[in-house]
């Protein structure tokens, strides 16, 4: 398996990134390539400070990089040999079976969308968050940001997306399937939620359970909880912001613990021809560990082809 890292993306980079590399080497499989995606001279000096000599390493220079805040469409087209675009120019050719990223967020997605491309039928593509359990395990949110308006159809194809996901990655026999909204009542909602739920009740791709409240997102009412970007971006930053409060307070526990974004590493994105994770941009060495693990369990799974199948039945 070859997971490809943009080593240049991130408020620190290139430390993190490559102190992130050494930790996940310990953890893949022997048969595991990590390459590196930046400047490599840049790459050399950094691998060479903590003493990173593994032949599972390489490192495919791009002699640019993308500032945080330019404008995505722009960012591309301006910095066509930034370690973004590189990247995507890896895993578009299969050189690689996945790319993630902690840099310039609406350039990852943007960048998804116009070199791999959406598979065929789906949609819109979204982002995914992985989202703690109060029993334990994990479950999948979607979208947490990249859709900030939907129609019914996409929350519809989101559902089905997770669910694969839920099955194939988190490895959850038929997950649950929850519509975000104002109540439980099949009646509720704005007049997306109450089309959405019409659709998905109807759908034996999934199985749907019906609305969830805000009150059902960390419980196991539901393993795939669908909604917006906006919603799904509000609840998860919401989250976070907990989990922060907590820590400056010192507390600490199991099930808060793992609200922890350096535990995931990252969000993927659903529905492209190509595995990808967008990672925070804040990332230290641990949640780039853990966004490089996630990465290689998305490709070791076969999530594309899996939904490719969907899609044909």
């Amino acid at each position: 398996m070859r997971i490809a890292i943009d080593a240049m993306g991130g408020d620190y980079a290139p430390m993190p990134n490559v102190e992130g590399v050494k930790l996940a080497l310990d953890e893949l499989p022997d048969d595991s390539t990590i390459i590196m995606v930046g400047d490599h001279a840049t790459l050399e000096k950094a691998c060479e400070s903590i003493d990173l000599n593994d032949p599972r390493v390489e490192l495919c220079h791009a002699a640019d990089t993308i500032p945080m805040g330019v404008h995505p469409t722009k960012a591309l087209t301006k910095h066509p040999e930034a370690s973004i675009p590189v990247g995507y120019k890896l895993l578009k050719s299969k050189q690689v079976d996945a790319f993630s990223s902690c840099g310039n967020t609406g350039a990852m997605h943007v960048g998804a969308i116009f070199s791999i491309k959406a598979i065929e039928g789906i949609i819109r593509p979204g982002l995914a968050g992985i989202i703690p359990k109060e029993s334990g395990g994990y479950g999948i949110m979607m979208d947490v940001g990249a859709n900030a308006d939907c129609r019914p159809d996409v929350l519809v194809q989101f559902a089905e997306l997770a669910s694969i996901y839920a099955s194939h990655v988190l490895e959850i026999d038929i997950p649950k399937v929850g519509l975000v909204n104002l109540g439980e009542e099949e009646q509720k909602g704005t007049l997306l939620t109450q089309a959405a739920y019409q659709l998905m009740k109807i759908n034996s791709k999934i199985n749907f359970i019906g609305n969830l409240e805000g009150r059902d997102i960390f419980n196991d009412k539901a393993d795939v909880i669908v909604c917006d970007g906006f919603t799904g971006n509000v609840l998860l930053k919401f989250a976070e912001s907990i989990y922060s409060m907590l820590q400056d307070r010192n507390f600490s526990d199991p099930f808060f613990d793992q609200m922890d974004y350096k535990i995931i590493g990252g969000s993927p994105i659903l529905g492209i021809n190509g595995n990808v994770i967008i990672g925070h941009g804040v990332s230290d060495k641990y949640a780039i560990k853990s966004m490089i693990i996630q990465s290689y369990n998305m490709a070791k799974s076969r999530i594309n082809e899996k939904i490719k199948e969907s899609l044909m039945l």
